[in-house]
């Protein structure tokens, strides 16, 4: 749809000069300069007359997203800066829509490709081209096998024979995976980084189905390794060994939803951002938003306990899921799948389940309560020119929006750049060593954006910020998102990635980029930072060429020893997964470490549930 700007409204004080808005007389006047329908069409299915989670958008692409990202004619401007704030460039997003550079990566297709979810660009010849080569650069390296590059020993568990998988099929008829080539990618991290050989993959529909193989499996010793979108960051969602994966992506059903309460309850594999749209249809939003939305799945994101974009906002998972529904390491289903607010009877079990990663019990359903979708959002890109800068803007920006501030995202200057060069994205705002990205969203347009244009005018005239654009049109918004939700996906073709996801004060948080990168000099490619500044959560990003253990010797513990030193903790949202779990006492007392191994050794007392993950052995 194309979009231009209506007439302005009258000046603000200072250096900004003049917002402008659009109108949908411009819009239909413009429509002829539409781009054709880009490839993240949605593909539905139903299940007993409710959407189910299969979705067919490449990871990246927003919801609602349903034409290419691109900006207005050449003449728009959203908003004109004093020193230079600007609009995105249509120019350049014309240009990069004709080149066939889309906002969904090669690899997040070909990683959808693999769980059958086929993108409706698939014939388009720049991306197939695009694709080929991923996948070309993939194959010519295959992933080193986990237990042999950190030197780990099998635990004595059985091994997979023809009566189990005779069993399996006996529950779950054509669901049981055991051809080598499909079950590749399944081994494999998102990353590229860790490699497990399981041989034998389920797909269960139902609790019942789960509770049948766990409980078989428990009296086998046969270990499992539950498995969701397969979007983590630390090893934990791939087996180390042969474990069983235990897939919960057909377990993709929405049980129901309460427009008054704003409850929804689901299976476990509904994919978050499926979720969001179904959501959004009845005027509701799910309370987290990922940059791999378009395949993880829900389950996964409680396991972990994910944090994301909207945690400043709307608070962690430990708040917004009100009930889970959970099959034990012995086959036992524990229904706790309460869709109240407020319950306080005995002791609260979801919690225990919040963020334990597959180590306790599979999560199969959730009850998770959704607010409602903002009438009214707006996203500012800004540049600043120090760390310093950006702290005192989130500190003006945090009194001066109050209750309508959802988002606050910082990032370097060379996750700018590694953008740039791999995913073409075009930033509209250059120059600067820092960029923070600051998400309004309320009820009432008006109210939000004098509170937004106030808050601009001061950080401008009082120089905390140098050059920025802001968005209001859905495309546009995007569009600026993008530039920091696929920073994880840019570092992926820089090279083997070292990813540490921290929380420290925030008036620390960069400190720890700028001492790495001077201890690691030129053995390493890149070292960057980026994160949820509003809550404290610093992305440190390594690459290299190939894998180093003598840099990995390098960066650990000196990241975690750095941490600790500063109260921090070495896991903010991503979890401990295979990665991090000997670093835990960096972050949490001996006693804790010993009452948790408790926990698992009582639910878990095999230890067939996610082994090798989450906790140090208790050696």
């Amino acid at each position: 749809m194309g979009v231009c700007s209506a007439a302005p409204r009258r000046s603000l004080r200072g250096r900004w000069a003049q917002l402008t808005w659009l109108t949908s007389s411009h819009r239909r006047a413009l429509a002829q300069h539409s781009v054709t329908p880009a490839q993240g069409t949605l593909r539905r299915r139903q299940w007993a007359g409710v959407p189910t989670c299969a979705v067919s958008r490449p990871w990246g692409v927003r919801p609602g997203d349903r034409r290419g990202l691109h900006a207005a004619s050449s003449s728009f401007q959203e908003v004109m800066l004093g020193r230079g704030l600007h609009a995105a460039s249509s120019g350049s997003q014309e240009v990069m829509l004709r080149r066939g550079l889309h906002a969904a990566s090669s690899g997040s297709q070909e990683a959808m490709l693999r769980r059958g979810f086929h993108a409706a660009s698939s014939g388009s010849p720049e991306v197939m081209l695009r694709r080929r080569l991923h996948t070309a650069s993939s194959s010519s390296q295959e992933v080193m096998l986990t237990s042999e590059r950190y030197s780990v020993r099998r635990l004595p568990f059985s091994h997979v024979c023809d009566s189990d998988v005779a069993f399996f099929e006996r529950v779950m008829p054509g669901r049981v995976i055991t051809d080598p080539e499909e079950l590749k990618p399944f081994n494999v991290d998102w990353l590229k980084s860790v490699r497990g050989c399981s041989k034998l993959m389920l797909k269960p529909q139902t609790t019942a189905e789960v509770s049948q193989v766990l409980g078989y499996c428990c009296e086998r010793n046969l270990a499992v390794n539950p498995q969701g979108g397969n979007t983590g960051l630390v090893g934990g969602s791939v087996p180390v060994f042969d474990e069983i994966i235990l897939s919960t992506a057909l377990m993709n059903r929405i049980i129901s939803f309460d427009k008054v309460s704003g409850i929804l309850v689901c299976q476990a594999g509904c994919i978050l951002e499926k979720l969001n749209e179904y959501l959004e249809e009845q005027g509701f939003i799910m309370p987290l938003d990922l940059g791999a939305k378009g395949s993880c799945h829900i389950g996964g994101n409680v396991a972990t306990n994910a944090g994301g974009l909207r945690l400043l906002r709307y608070g962690s998972l430990r708040g917004t899921v009100l009930g889970l529904e959970v099959v034990l390491a012995d086959g036992s289903a524990l229904d706790c799948l309460a869709s109240l607010r407020k319950d306080n009877t005995g002791y609260d079990l979801k919690q225990l389940f919040i963020g334990s990663e597959g180590t306790l019990g599979v999560i199969t359903a959730v009850s998770i309560l959704c607010p409602q979708k903002p009438k009214a959002v707006n996203l500012a890109f800004l540049g600043c020119q120090s760390f310093a800068k950006v702290l005192e803007t989130f500190t003006t920006c945090r009194a001066m929006l109050g209750e309508i501030l959802s988002a606050y995202e910082f990032m370097d200057e060379k996750c700018m750049e590694l953008v740039e060069r791999y995913l073409k994205l075009s930033s509209p705002v250059t120059g600067s060593p820092f960029y923070v990205l600051i998400e309004t969203s309320g009820s009432n347009s008006t109210h939000d954006e004098f509170k937004l244009n106030n808050f601009l005018e001061q950080a401008m005239t009082s120089g905390l910020v140098t050059d920025g654009t802001v968005a209001t049109d859905d495309k546009k918004i995007k569009m600026l998102w993008s530039l920091r939700e696929r920073i994880t996906e840019a570092l992926t073709h820089d090279g083997y990635v070292y990813k540490y996801d921290i929380s420290l004060p925030v008036e620390k948080l960069y400190d720890l980029v700028t001492d790495t990168r001077a201890r690691l000099g030129q053995s390493a490619k890149n070292v960057m930072g980026y994160g949820h500044l509003g809550d404290g959560n610093l992305h440190l990003n390594i690459t290299a060429e190939s894998y180093s253990h003598s840099l990995l010797d390098a960066i650990e513990p000196f990241v975690y020893e750095w941490t600790a030193r500063y109260n921090g903790s070495i896991s903010a949202e991503h979890g401990l997964g295979f990665k991090k779990k000997q670093f835990l006492r960096y972050s949490k007392a001996n006693e804790a470490v010993l009452l948790m191994q408790r926990f698992k050794a009582m639910l878990d007392p095999k230890g067939i549930l996610n082994p090798y993950k989450t906790l140090p052995s208790s050696s």
